[in-house]
């Protein structure tokens, strides 16, 4: 069946709100018009990157003009914390310093220009220490968040590799990455009678920010009430590192009576928020004379920053996808969560699981080098079995792989990317031209869907129907360009046998669907779908056996199709099902819950069953390279990935195509710079460098592998929100491989691979040739 022609919970429909994004109506919190006397708030920040403050000095800032309050840790009521995990990030600091860019106080004035005119007035000084920065001076301190490193294995590593053909090691250092959401962070605090505050916050997780607020202003969370109509993106960025805006605006809402909103300017949002976290991967692995793994032991060590955040969870995502696609019978991964004087790394599209991925991908491009093997041909005899094989291959942490679709995926890839062939037209061309180098790289992805913290793996709903046949829908889910509105709406239409038109989606809103999870794990449609199409079941159920009773049939013959209800002989529009319902006092009214089933995980053993099911994709990237520069394009992507029974064929499209070219940033252009006091030097769009459209692949194909999931999602779906990101290793794999034609070592080329980087690799492997 032809996309065009997919029934509604399939149909590739275009985004709810595409027309409001061109045209600049669409409103976030930025544009939410405020009342006459709202108060505007900065941050103070912090100018060094470990110590503690001996004089702070704010008489100046208090007279600055249109300041109406400055506040201090001693000035906050109650919790001075916005931590989303462990209570150890201070709203504002306890007289501690632990990064540049830590907030020391807040200043309140009556203009967004005056506070941050004012908080640059402060006079302060700090008794200074040397701060940790680097993997080796904070494994040198001890400087961690656990006690020492989480260790999960299975076989015996050592024995294998030592027992091998070929045996590899190496090291890997990948960056970070800043978000770069085009709406910065923001939020407004509005007081209500009684002490209740309402906050709008461009947030991944509303429930966090009603969580935080409360503890904050000292009230239950039912006094609090967060509203989320859609952010401008946020790829992790929103998911905790909104919490201190909502916080400090409610808690000088509630001190002066009046409306309080902030936002952070581009430089201050770029330094005082958390990044992907970065890695060092070392790896050593034995492979036997056909290619095959026989064991892998990998050190994982990331800078997490100086505060906790999501950095466990990260951390034991990246050890979760060291295998990714590959069955490995011996391994050992030990990870290292290093607390160091920065920003706090914190949630990014794929929360760990590209750094796991790619320290697999770098073992085995490595080992297709040293064995002489193609490199998609060495991934292709240690992929997991397929499912009809029944092998039941586990993972490193004991989930057997039930689903791998990959042998089928990477075949249909060869074929209409014309691998074979091109592979052999790079060679060609790299042989008689000295200057300008080609290279291809191709990379898998098995990613696991559900968040590894069981107990997220819920969603609720709250739909009505009125009388007139309109329904109105809310759910726990936020967003944020990703389309979930659209995909969700689509569900409701399908169960009621509605146009699209009939349904109306309003701002998520805690308090309409409480206790919600972050929009996050790429499970948003799969949570809150489920939970949407619970809620309209429910509904329709009782429209079925009303009509049932008055038309002499089953419920079960009851029919909602194409707007129109049938009921035995009888045929009536919706709205008429609905009017009747109404007028017999039956609820059209219904509240939808999922939960997640068969998971069961224990991070500390590191065994059991922390994922539903995995999605898979594939891409081929081909690149040139300029060797006296290390200038590089990405000429074409041919991407196949798994969306399983797509709920929007063209908005999953828009996800894997955005996925891949965020993933071939992270890994090619986009480079984070500390100097060596801690100061972050690539904080505004001058200093960092993102993908820009000219920057996408000259070619880029992409499909859909069109098979039901075999899990029951919603509608046989799957996620499509991170497993693309990953498909961009393949175009950090492919520039490797131009430089490789440049020597016959292995180049070892690190990420992101700059020009600069590139160009130093190729003079490396001159100099040893």
């Amino acid at each position: 069946m032809s996309i065009a022609h997919k029934p509604l919970p399939h149909k590739p429909l275009p985004h709810d709100a595409a027309a409001l994004h061109v045209t600049g109506a669409a409103r976030y919190v930025d544009d939410i018009p405020t009342p006459a006397n709202t108060l505007h708030i900065a941050f103070g920040l912090s100018e060094i990157a470990a110590g503690t403050i001996s004089v702070m000095d704010l008489s100046a800032v208090r007279a600055a003009r249109g300041v109406v309050a400055v506040m201090t840790a001693d000035d906050l009521p109650f919790a001075n914390d916005v931590s989303p995990s462990v209570h150890d990030e201070p709203l504002l600091s306890d007289g501690s310093v632990h990064y540049i860019g830590q907030p020391l106080f807040a200043v309140i004035a009556t203009s967004h220009l005056a506070a941050r005119k004012a908080a640059r007035l402060a006079k302060v000084r700090y008794e200074a220490v040397a701060p940790i920065l680097t993997i080796e001076e904070a494994l040198a301190a001890g400087s961690r968040f656990e006690e020492g490193p989480r260790i999960y294995t299975k076989g015996d590593a050592t024995s294998a590799i030592n027992t091998a053909a070929h045996v590899i090691d190496g090291t890997l250092d990948m960056g970070g990455q800043e978000h770069f959401y085009l709406e910065g962070q923001a939020a407004l605090a509005l007081p209500q009678e009684g002490g209740d505050m309402v906050v709008h916050s461009s947030t991944q997780h509303p429930t966090e920010i009603q969580h935080k607020v409360a503890e904050a202003i000292g009230a239950p969370m039912h006094a609090v009430r967060v509203e989320i109509r859609r952010m401008g993106g946020g790829f992790g960025g929103k998911e905790s590192q909104g919490n201190a805006l909502a916080v400090i605006c409610a808690v000088a809402a509630r001190a002066t009576g009046r409306p309080c909103k902030m936002r952070y300017d581009r430089d201050d949002d770029m330094t005082i928020t958390g990044k992907r976290h970065d890695f060092r991967i070392t790896y050593r692995a034995g492979f036997d004379a056909d290619g095959r793994i026989s064991g892998i032991e990998f050190g994982q060590y990331t800078r997490c920053g100086w505060a906790q955040d999501l950095s466990l969870p990260v951390a034991d995502r990246a050890m979760l996808h060291a295998d990714n696609a590959y069955f490995i019978p011996n391994i050992r991964i030990e990870s290292h969560r290093l607390r160091t004087n920065m920003q706090s790394a914190t949630a990014y599209r794929g929360f760990g699981g590209p750094q796991g991925v790619f320290g697999i991908e770098r073992v085995m491009d490595h080992g297709a080098h040293v064995i002489g093997l193609d490199p998609i041909e060495i991934r292709r005899r240690n992929y997991y079995a397929p499912a009809a094989a029944k092998a039941e291959q586990t993972t490193p942490y004991g989930q057997v792989v039930e689903d791998c679709i990959l042998h089928e995926m990477t075949e249909a890839l060869l074929k209409t990317s014309d691998y074979a062939a091109r592979r052999d037209a790079v060679a060609k061309w790299n042989a008689s031209h000295p200057t300008i180098k080609r290279g291809i790289g191709f990379s898998p992805v098995k990613f696991g869907i559900s968040f590894t913290l069981t107990h997220l793996n819920q969603a609720g709903a709250l739909v009505h129907v009125y009388q007139d046949g309109s329904v109105h829908l809310n759910h726990g889910g936020t967003e944020m360009g990703q389309g979930l509105f659209q995909k969700v709406a689509q569900v409701a239409a399908a169960r009621f046998g509605l146009q699209m038109d009939a349904i109306k989606i309003t701002a998520t809103d805690t308090g309409k669907v409480p206790n919600t999870s972050a929009t996050a794990a790429s499970s948003g449609s799969d949570l809150n779908g489920m939970a949407v199409k619970i809620a309209c079941d429910t509904i329709r159920g009782r429209i079925s056996t009303h009509l049932a009773a008055r038309h002499d049939c089953t419920p079960q013959e009851v029919t909602f199709v194409d707007g129109m209800v049938t009921a035995g002989r009888a045929a009536m529009p919706f709205a008429a099902a609905a009017k009747s319902a109404y007028e017999a006092r039956i609820s059209l009214s219904a509240t939808g819950f999922y939960a997640t089933p068969k998971l069961a995980w224990d991070r500390i053993k590191g065994q059991g069953r922390p994922f539903f099911y995995f999605a898979y994709g594939a891409a081929v990237t081909e690149v040139a390279i300029d060797t006296l520069t290390g200038e590089n394009r990405i000429l074409r992507a041919d991407i196949v990935h798994d969306a399983g029974e797509s709920l929007n064929p063209a908005l999953d499209i828009g996800q894997i195509e955005g996925g891949y070219v965020q993933g071939a940033g992270w890994l090619t252009c986009e480079e984070l710079v500390w100097d060596d006091k801690g100061a972050l030097k690539t904080h505004a769009p001058s200093t960092y460098k993102i993908p820009a459209v000219s920057d996408r692949p000259d070619v880029f194909n992409v499909a859909l592998w069109d098979a039901p999931n075999r899990e029951e999602t919603i509608y046989r779906s799957k996620a499509v929100g991170e497993p693309p990101f990953m498909l961009g290793i393949s175009a950090f794999l492919a520039l490797s491989d131009a430089v490789a034609a440049c020597g016959d070592a292995y180049p070892a080329l690190d990420a992101p691979a700059t020009p600069e980087r590139i160009w130093a690799t190729i003079e490396r492997l001159r100099d040893e040739g």
